[in-house]
């Protein structure tokens, strides 16, 4: 991992959550190294919201959940450091992990803009009822994004999702057709 400072490479954003799928950041780490492009791993807790903004001053931020200490936030961040590290590691990529606060569209799209990203990369929403429930509710971050942007977002597939739809057998059938 190196500091903010990239000697003035233009990084990509990440968006990064505990279990998410691997392609995500697997895919993020690849355009990295063509790119020769620095990483900004990027964990937003929507459980947290901004207090202030502004970009001349540090943003605080108060938690909407009083129980929710120190401890879980040093936990989610001690997962997605090992994460990163494991997916990036003897790759030369140079990354960072940057916790942010807020609506997750909003808040990658300021950090993008802030670092002067070259590209967000985003992934599918997770399966399960919660996150359906929660994109039904809150929104698509990749649909905000790519709509609110100014710069490139890249929606990744689950690659699980993908085979689910077509199987083995269904591409070969095709094929002979």
């Amino acid at each position: 991992m190196s500091s903010e400072s990239f000697s003035g490479r233009v990084p990509i954003v990440v968006g990064v959550l505990p279990d998410q799928h691997p392609e995500v950041l697997q895919t993020a780490r690849d355009l990295a190294i063509k790119m020769n492009a620095p990483l900004v791993c990027a964990y937003v807790d929507e459980a947290s919201y901004l207090v202030e903004w502004d970009p001349a001053k540090e943003t605080h931020r108060a938690s909407l959940h009083p129980e929710k200490d120190d401890a879980d936030i040093a936990a989610v961040r001690m997962e997605l450091k090992e994460l990163v590290a494991s997916q990036t590691d003897g790759r030369s990529v140079d990354w960072t992990l940057r916790l942010l606060a807020g609506d997750p569209a909003r808040a990658l799209g300021r950090l993008a803009h802030d670092v002067h990203a070259s590209m967000i990369v985003v992934g599918t929403p997770e399966p399960g009822l919660g996150h359906r429930i929660s994109e039904a509710l809150n929104g698509s971050v990749a649909s905000w994004l790519s709509h609110h942007q100014s710069r490139p977002v890249l929606i990744v597939p689950a690659r699980h999702a993908a085979h689910a739809a077509i199987g083995p057998d269904d591409g070969a059938s095709a094929a002979g057709t």
